[in-house]
C-alpha cells in the first residue's frame, strides 16, 4: 500500500461505524505511507437500502463529481453495492479467501462476487488453492499468496524482556497470534494443554462470531485478547514454537495464513494443522511441522521445541526460502498487472469495433507455433503434424535442430557433440517404439571413471571394485560390501540435503573424495546446500556392475541424433525455421495455439524474477591419435581442478576414425541454461510460474526448462506424448468444427 501510495493517491474506505448521528466520513492520513483512511459513521437502525444509499452519498461527496483515472480495488464484493456506479480505468479483485464459507456470511455474498467477477479487469487470490478453485471464473486472474515483512519480524530474533503480560507465564511457550473464530480448532487446543501441562499456550487475538464461553480452559492455556501489529514481533520472540491450530473446514478450506512466513521470520519452528496451502508451500522445510491429529500434533511440538539440536541448520533452510519473498516484490507483480490492465482498457476503447474481434482460426496460416526443436518441441510438432492433421511453425533460435542433442561431424570428420555427451536410455517400450520410426539403433552401454590427481581411476557410480580400489580391499561379495558401508555410514535424522544422502549411505570420507567437490564445481554451491534429488540420481553399487546406467534399453541413434530429428519433422504440415526467436513472431497473427518449451520465467517476462541455472561451457578438441581414454567420460571430483568431466564420442557413436574428439565441460553461472538449482526457494519461485502457466489459455509449456526441472530424455519424450495425448483427447471430445482449448502446464 505504501508503494502503491507513491503512484496514485490511494483511499482505504473500512467497515461502517454506528452512533446516533447524522451519516459523516472521518479522514485520517497515515503519516508514514500518504493512504487516506475513509471511516463513514452512520446511525443505528438503516436498513441494507438505507445503509447503502448513505454510504454511496458519502463517497461521491468525497470524490467529487466524475473522478479521472480511479483504480477500484475490492477486498470484499459487499462494497459492491454503493460503489459499482463509479466509473473506473481498472477495477481490481483481491479475493483473499473464500468468505461464502465463513460463519455468518451474508446471503448477498455470492451473488456479488459474480457481478464483481464479471466487471473486473484483473483477480487476485490470496493463494494457490483459492485460485485454483476460481482460475476458470475469470480471464485474466492471478495468485498471490501471503508474503512477509521480514525486517518488522525479524526483530523477534533477538533476545528481549517479555511483555509485560507474557513475562509471568512459564516457559516452554506455545503460541498463536491471529484472529480467534470458527477457523480455530479449540478442541485441539485443549488437548494441546492437556498433553503438554509443563507448556503454556499463549493465544493472541480477538475472539469474534464464536462465544467466547466456548473457549477452552486450562491452567496453562491463555487468551491475552489481541494486540497491535507492531507489538506482535516482541510476543513472538518470547515463544519456543509458534502454532497454526487451525480446523479443517470449509471456513479454512482456501486460506494461505500469513502467520506462517511471519513466525518463520521471527525465527520461529512451526507447527501446523493440514492446511493445504502450507503443506504446498512450506511442507518441505524442517522448520514446519504438518500434523493431522491431536497426538501428531503434540508430538510435533515437542520435536518443534528440540529443533535447535537435532537439526542446526533448520533456520538457515528457512531464510533461504524467505529470501525471495517480499511484499515489495508483491506490490511490484500486483502493479504491473494493473497497469496492464489499464493500458488494455484504453487500447479497448479507442479500437474500432471490429478490430476488438480476434481474426478466426481459419483465417491463420498455423494451427500451432512451437518454440524450441529440440525433443520436447519436435515430438510435439511430428505429433501434431501426423497424428491430428496440424499445420505446425517449429521455431529454433538456434541454426539447427534437435536441442541440446544435436550432433555434427566435425572437421575432422569425427561425429561429435556441440553441446556435451548425450546418451540415450529408458525402461518404456513405447518411448523405444516412438523413436524407432525415426532411427535405427546402435547399443551401447555408458561407462564413467572418476580420475583422481594420485592417478587412481575406479569406477563411478561407486560399486565394490571402487571401495576394493579405494581401501586397498578384497571384498568378495554383496553382503561383505553392505558391512563395510553401515560401518562407515553416518546416521542422519532426517535426509534433506545431497550431503545428508550420501553421508548416511556411504560416510563422510567417499562424500568428501567423489561428491563434495564435484557437487561444488557443477553447482556452485555445496552438497549441503541442494535438495537431496541431486546426489540421490547417483546410486551406490554394492556389485561390480560398472554401467553407469541400469535401464533395459541403453542404446544411440545409429546415424546420431541430428538425423533422427530430421526424420521426425520430415512432414508436409511441419514448417521448420531456424534461427527465429520466440519475440520474432510472437506478435505476428500466424498461429492459434502455442507450444512452448523454452524457460518458463522468460515466456513471462521474469515477472517474478530469473529462475536460477547453472550452464556449461564446452571446450572441443581434436587430437591426432585414435583413442585419448578407455571409457566414454571420465569425471575429475576434484575441487582443484576446473572442468567436471572429460568426454570421448567414439566410445558413444562407435565410429571407426583415425582421430578422436573430445570435449572438456566448465560448469558456468552465465549462458544456455541447462540445469534447474534444485533448491526449495527456487522451486517456490517456479511455483508462481506454474500457476501462471495454469492460467494462461492456449498454450502448453512442456519440457525440461518449462517444467523447471532436469529430465532425461527418455522423460521428455514421454512428457510431451503425454501432452499429445491430452490435446488430442480435447479434439476428439469437442464439438465437430470447434477448436479446443486446453490450459496446461508442464507436468
Amino acid at each position: 500500500m505504501t508503494r502503491f501510495a507513491k503512484d496514485r493517491r490511494v483511499l482505504y474506505w473500512e467497515e461502517p461505524a454506528y452512533d446516533g448521528h447524522e451519516p459523516r466520513l472521518e479522514a485520517q492520513v497515515c503519516s508514514r505511507s500518504g493512504v487516506v483512511i475513509l471511516q463513514p459513521i452512520l446511525p443505528h437502525g438503516l436498513n441494507d437500502q438505507q445503509q447503502t444509499a448513505a454510504l454511496k452519498a458519502l463517497l461521491d461527496g468525497y470524490l467529487g463529481a466524475d473522478p479521472v483515472g480511479l483504480v477500484r480495488w475490492y477486498y470484499t464484493p459487499m462494497m459492491l453495492g454503493f460503489s459499482r456506479h463509479l466509473a473506473a480505468a481498472c477495477t481490481v479483485y483481491d479475493c483473499m479467501d473464500e468468505l461464502a464459507n465463513f460463519l455468518m456470511a451474508p446471503p448477498q455474498l455470492t451473488a456479488l462476487e459474480a457481478e464483481l467477477m464479471r466487471i473486473a479487469d484483473v483477480v487476485f487470490t490470496g493463494g494457490y488453492s483459492l485460485y485454483e478453485a476460481k482460475r476458470d471464473r475469470h480471464p485474466n486472474i492471478h495468485p498471490f499468496p501471503s508474503s512477509v515483512d521480514r525486517a518488522h519480524f525479524a526483530a523477534a530474533r533477538p533476545p528481549q524482556p517479555p511483555p509485560e503480560d507474557l513475562r509471568d507465564i512459564p516457559s516452554p511457550r506455545l503460541g498463536f497470534y491471529g484472529v480467534v473464530d470458527e477457523r480455530m480448532d479449540l478442541h485441539l487446543l485443549a488437548a494441546l494443554a492437556d498433553a503438554l501441562p509443563e507448556a503454556s499456550i499463549v493465544i493472541i487475538g480477538p475472539v469474534v462470531k464464536i462465544d467466547p464461553g466456548s473457549l477452552p480452559r486450562r491452567p496453562n492455556l491463555y487468551f491475552l485478547g489481541g494486540r497491535s501489529y507492531r507489538d506482535l514481533p516482541a510476543y513472538l520472540s518470547g515463544w519456543d514454537v509458534a502454532l497454526m491450530p487451525f480446523a479443517i473446514n470449509e471456513s479454512t478450506r482456501f486460506i494461505s495464513p500469513t502467520k506462517t512466513p511471519e513466525y518463520l521470520a521471527g525465527g520461529k519452528p512451526v507447527v501446523s494443522t493440514p492446511i493445504v496451502d502450507v503443506v504446498r508451500g512450506y511442507g518441505e522445510l524442517a522448520a514446519v511441522r504438518i500434523a493431522a491429529t491431536a497426538e501428531a500434533f503434540v508430538a510435533a511440538c515437542e520435536a518443534a521445541m528440540t529443533l535447535d539440536k537435532t537439526d542446526p541448520d533448520w533456520l538457515s533452510q528457512a531464510d533461504d526460502y524467505l529470501s525471495d519473498l517480499s511484499w515489495d516484490k508483491t506490490f511490484g507483480s500486483m502493479n504491473d498487472l494493473i497497469k496492464a490492465a489499464i493500458a488494455h482498457r484504453a487500447r479497448q476503447q479507442r479500437a474500432p469495433a471490429a478490430a476488438r474481434h480476434p481474426r478466426t482460426p481459419r483465417q491463420r496460416r498455423f494451427d500451432y507455433l512451437v518454440v524450441g526443436a529440440g525433443f520436447a518441441g519436435s515430438v510435439m510438432a511430428e505429433r501434431l503434424a501426423r497424428g491430428l492433421g496440424k499445420r505446425v511453425l517449429l521455431i529454433d533460435r538456434r541454426p539447427h535442430v534437435g536441442g541440446n542433442a544435436y550432433d555434427e561431424t566435425d572437421a575432422a570428420g569425427v561425429l561429435m557433440h556441440r553441446y556435451g555427451p548425450h546418451i540415450f536410455h529408458t525402461n518404456s517400450d513405447d518411448i523405444v517404439r516412438y523413436l524407432s520410426r525415426f532411427t535405427r539403433w546402435r547399443p551401447y552401454e555408458h561407462r564413467v571413471l572418476a580420475a583422481f590427481s594420485d592417478g587412481l581411476r575406479v569406477p563411478m557410480p561407486i560399486n565394490r571394485t571402487t571401495l576394493n580400489a579405494v581401501y586397498g580391499l578384497h571384498l568378495q561379495s554383496e553382503e561383505e560390501a553392505r558391512q563395510f558401508l553401515a560401518g562407515r555410514a553416518e546416521p542422519v535424522e532426517r535426509i534433506l540435503t545431497s550431503e545428508d544422502v550420501v553421508i548416511s549411505a556411504v560416510g563422510r570420507d567417499l562424500y568428501q573424495r567423489f561428491f563434495q567437490g564435484y557437487t561444488r564445481k557443477q553447482w556452485g554451491l555445496d552438497p549441503s546446500e541442494l535438495d537431496k534429488s541431486v546426489t540421490a540420481r547417483v546410486p551406490t553399487r554394492l556389485n561390480t556392475d560398472d554401467r553407469y546406467f541400469t535401464d533395459t534399453f541403453q542404446s544411440m541413434p545409429a546415424d546420431g541424433y541430428t538425423r533422427m530429428f530430421e526424420n521426425m519433422l520430415d512432414h508436409p504440415n511441419i514448417t521448420v525455421e531456424t534461427g527465429v526467436a520466440f519475440e520474432d513472431v510472437q506478435s505476428l497473427d500466424v498461429y492459434d495455439d502455442l507450444i512452448f518449451t523454452g524457460p518458463i520465467d522468460e515466456y513471462f517476462g521474469y515477472e517474478f524474477g530469473r529462475l536460477p541455472y547453472r550452464s556449461l561451457e564446452f571446450r572441443h578438441e581434436t587430437l591426432d591419435q585414435a583413442w585419448f581414454q578407455p571409457v566414454g567420460t571420465v569425471n575429475y571430483p576434484e575441487q582443484s581442478i576446473p572442468y567436471t568431466r572429460v568426454s570421448e564420442y567414439k566410445h558413444i557413436t562407435g565410429q571407426k576414425h583415425a582421430k578422436t574428439t573430445i570435449t572438456y565441460e566448465f560448469p558456468a553461472a552465465v549462458g544456455d541454461p541447462y540445469y534447474p538449482i534444485p533448491r526449495a526457494s527456487n522451486q517456490a519461485l517456479y511455483k508462481k510460474y506454474e500457476a501462471l502457466a495454469l492460467e494462461t489459455p492456449n498454450v502448453h509449456f512442456v519440457g525440461r526448462l518449462a517444467a523447471y526441472r532436469y529430465y532425461n530424455m527418455d522423460q521428455v519424450v514421454a512428457q510431451a506424448l503425454s501432452t499429445y495425448r491430452r490435446i488430442a483427447a480435447k479434439e476428439k471430445a469437442a464439438p465437430q468444427g470447434l477448436r479446443t482449448v486446453q490450459i496446461a502446464a508442464a507436468e
